[in-house]
């Protein structure tokens, strides 16, 4: 039940009848019109825009048209008042019955409340974490995990076939160095005294490679040269990096359908694919670039080089694929995996990426628009910095990681629910700031604790209900007279309750999991609000003398915690039963 799309299609119904009656002209658009909550609650409970948006195509006033329209709305039983403000905003009115039915809707449907059709079963590959096979995650990929995790999971509520994918970096040369440092850890595992050269990593998380690729070979590769041993050793070294990189996600509750190898584009035709799909669009070609201006880009030559029309899609410059030499560039698998995506039949691509890859935007979006013709849109969302904090100090670097505070310190410190609800209290592009004592405080200020105790308090609400031989299952509680539910502050939460459907929709279109957390935050606030007015208005405390007005009040309660389960379960985090 999506009351502002039901709102909306009202509006839209009487739009038309309008039209039929020849006071609108024909052949609008009725697209652009909107039903959303007014900024201001004192106006009303809904705004529409659609005298606004119609007035210029229709040539008439747009108070005009507010004013026809919101006396034929005012017709509908479910609106007490449309009224018309400024040049031709409308405002509306809902009796009390359409929010407390609201109630009824979240116990009868569950979590399933607010799981929308928008997706319509299409099917999109969320690409993120992403990380390079050589070392522990660190806090960086927490957040781009937390992120694309719950992105997924909203395109999912959404109603979108949803496909979680991680791209192992295992092609390059960063996957050569780490074969080289778990070789040193071999001999150290040997007893030998070995010294990192600069450029290799380490880290204390490669002493128990080194010592299980011991267990492995015995002294197989004591005293041997490269070419007897590197292949073996980037194989088992990459292998067991993403074993602890699983580890790592599993800790932080985060699960991957697909792994999906770099290392298998070459060597199989699959670049050479790619690129000569482009080549038969006329988008690959011989020639050299001009010098950029500023700093040079590493990927620039001053010689003649294979290069894709990238500009013809969008972007700044057309991009190398294929050097001087006749390697690959980085750009070139990267065009092949997105080439397997396109082929695998997804309707939409997302990948998420660290702000540090900004640069790569465009090109990715060249690349795809290229190879599905435009068929396909690809939306890249990018995660910021985030700044660690404890005792009002930095947090310092991970002594087992080396350089970096990795996820699992993150979450052995605070545990995975505060992680990943803290990860998603800023826009994804914003930088955040992760206190590690602020996060862990029991206030109003902490929002994980804040929605955290909203669930737990009606928990305790609903222990008490039994206490008091009061029968409060969903069933029940659905079937209680909600028109009870009349004070302005018990509206209020139903008025909250019944933004969560168009709360999906809106995160779900723009990508925007964040979203979810705010509403949360929100809803938090509105019930513990009601909370504390019962601590002064007797009537709207949650247990009554009778069992029928109490039933009425803990649907109300019970409903919100539907509701937030379901929003943390979008975000990941367990709802809690109790504070402790």
């Amino acid at each position: 039940m999506n009351i502002f799309a039901e709102i909306r299609e009202l509006i839209l119904t009487t739009l038309d009848q309008m039209v039929t009656a020849g006071d609108l002209p024909e052949g609008l658009n009725f697209d652009p019109i909107t039903t959303e909550p007014p900024r201001d609650a004192a106006h009303g409970d809904m705004a529409t825009n659609a005298a606004m948006v119609l007035a210029k195509p229709a040539k008439m006033k747009p108070r005009d048209i507010a004013e026809a329209l919101a006396g034929k709305l005012a017709e509908d039983a479910r609106i007490t008042s449309a009224d018309v403000a400024g040049p031709g905003f409308l405002n509306l009115r809902l009796a009390p019955g359409v929010w407390q039915a609201i109630a009824k809707t979240v116990l009868t449907e569950g979590t399933d409340f607010g799981r929308g059709s928008l997706g319509q079963g299409q099917k999109v590959n969320v690409e993120y974490v992403s990380a390079n096979p050589t070392g522990p995650l660190h806090v960086g990929h927490t957040r781009g995990a937390v992120f694309g995790d719950a992105l997924a999971s909203l395109l999912d509520f959404a109603g979108f076939d949803v496909t979680r994918e991680y791209y192992i970096n295992d092609g390059g040369a960063q996957v050569d160095v780490l074969a080289r440092s778990v070789y040193l850890r071999y001999l150290e595992a040997h007893g030998q005294e070995v010294a990192f050269p600069e450029g290799t990593y380490p880290g204390d998380y490669l002493i128990e490679v080194g010592e299980a690729l011991k267990a492995k070979v015995g002294d197989a590769y004591l005293d041997k040269g490269e070419q007897f041993w590197l292949e073996d050793v980037r194989a088992f070294s990459t292998d067991k990096m993403m074993e602890l990189i699983r580890s790592d996600l599993k800790a932080l509750g985060v699960e991957m359908d697909v792994f999906y190898s770099e290392k298998s584009l070459y060597g199989t035709g699959r670049i050479e694919a790619a690129l000569e799909d482009l080549k038969s669009k006329g988008l690959i070609y011989e020639g050299v670039l001009e010098p950029p201006k500023g700093k040079k880009p590493e990927d620039w030559e001053p010689r003649e080089q294979t290069l894709f029309k990238s500009t013809e899609h969008g972007d700044d410059v057309d991009r190398p694929v294929m050097k001087s030499d006749g390697g690959w560039t980085y750009f070139a698998p990267d065009i092949a995996y997105h080439y397997d995506k396109v082929q695998r039949g997804f309707d939409m691509l997302i990948d998420v990426f660290g702000a540090d890859h900004g640069g790569y935007v465009k090109r990715m979006k060249a690349a795809v628009s290229a190879l599905s013709g435009g068929t396909v849109p690809l939306d890249i969302k990018l995660t910021q910095l985030v700044k660690l904090f404890k005792n009002g100090e930095p947090f310092k670097m991970s002594k087992r990681a080396g350089t970096f505070v990795t996820l699992r310190d993150v979450v052995d410190q605070v545990g995975p629910d505060v992680t990943r609800f803290v990860m998603l209290t800023r826009k994804n592009d914003a930088m955040l700031d992760f206190d590690f004592d602020k996060v862990l405080e029991q206030s109003r200020e902490n929002p994980v604790f804040y929605v955290q105790y909203a669930h737990a308090r009606v928990a305790s609400v609903l222990r008490k209900a039994a206490e008091a031989g009061i029968t409060a299952d969903d069933a029940t509680l659905a079937a209680a007279d909600l028109s009870l539910l009349d004070h302005e502050s018990e509206l209020g939460v139903l008025r909250k309750l019944a933004e969560w459907p168009r709360l999906v929709e809106t995160a779900a279109r723009t990508n925007e999991p964040h979203r979810a957390a705010f509403y949360l935050y929100e809803l938090a606030g509105d019930l513990h609000g009601l909370w504390n007015k019962g601590n002064e208005v007797p009537e709207l405390r949650f247990i009554q003398d009778d069992a029928a007005t109490s039933q009425a009040k803990i649907a109300l309660a019970r409903s919100t915690a539907i509701v937030i389960a379901a929003g943390l379960g979008i975000l990941g985090v367990n709802p809690a039963e109790e504070m402790r």
